[in-house]
């Protein structure tokens, strides 16, 4: 099957927007996981995580290996592209939205993820339509 230009340039730009999300995701989790220097353990009170290890592997793990798996569906052109581009948003979002019920409003790195997840959602739909 042939790729018209406007579906190549979706199917790029939503590569790409995918591979940022899982070094963004590498980076995070790898902090975390290493003790999050700098990162208040006060905003964990409440929640139930005593230290930011476990989110931080969920991060790397979860959000890292499943926006990579979608990266290279996604430029590999395979069937399963669109629908791991559409979960892994999904999962941002839930993410997003768990840690600020917990932890709150505290960087400016939760509403960008959030437009950028929502962005991967929109450019997910429309791939293969």
């Amino acid at each position: 099957m042939t790729q018209t230009k406007k579906e190549r340039i979706i199917r790029i730009a939503l590569g790409l927007l995918l591979v940022f999300l899982a070094l963004n995701a590498f980076g995070g989790g790898y902090y975390a996981m290493a003790g999050a220097e700098g990162v208040p353990l006060e905003w964990l009170e409440g929640s139930p995580f005593t230290s930011y290890f476990i989110p931080g592997m969920f991060l790397f793990g979860a959000i890292g290996g499943l926006s990579t798996i979608a990266a290279i569906a996604v430029f590999g052109r395979w069937r399963v592209g669109r629908l791991l581009s559409l979960l892994t948003a999904m999962v941002v979002i839930i993410w997003l939205l768990v840690q600020i019920i917990i932890i709150g409003y505290v960087s400016w790195m939760q509403p960008t993820t959030f437009a950028l997840a929502i962005v991967i959602l929109i450019l997910g739909y429309r791939i293969l339509k």
